[in-house]
């Protein structure tokens, strides 16, 4: 097991919540999908490794990912959620308007930013998700 697995199961223990093998398997799924898959393809992702955890296992699962603020879900114009990992406390995106291309990317320039704002309203700041709209190099030509 990894350690971003094990981070995850620990804050679900901590929180008074039981780690499962299922619950298990389907961060397993996550991590290795990078954290952006929707509902639907994350249960067949975990279906081809344990055949035995159904569709709403994983919706639950999810459920309880995003109320712990460990997954949240996210809606680029594609339709159905796709669901990211904020385990480390942030996720950031570049999302091109025209041909809908999202990068991602790791460095928080926003770090400062983010702790003004929580100061000025007295607000504890747990994580964060940026996304910047725009149009990516090859659409703005």
């Amino acid at each position: 097991m990894n350690q971003k697995t094990e981070k995850i199961l620990t804050t679900i223990e901590q929180n008074g919540f039981r780690r499962t093998y299922a619950r298990q398997e389907i961060i397993v799924a996550l991590i290795e999908s990078s954290g952006h898959i929707t509902a639907d393809d994350l249960a067949e992702k975990v279906r081809q490794h344990a055949p035995r955890i159904g569709r709403m296992t994983v919706y639950r699962t999810l459920d309880l990912l995003c109320d712990l603020g460990l997954v949240r879900p996210i809606y680029q114009g594609t339709g159905a959620a796709h669901y990211i990992l904020l385990a480390d406390g942030s996720h950031h995106h570049l999302i091109c308007n025209r041909c809908h291309e999202v990068i991602e990317f790791q460095e928080c320039v926003a770090a400062k930013l983010i702790e003004k704002i929580g100061q000025q309203f007295n607000f504890q700041i747990s994580s964060h998700l940026l996304e910047l709209h725009g149009l990516c190099g090859a659409c703005a030509k």
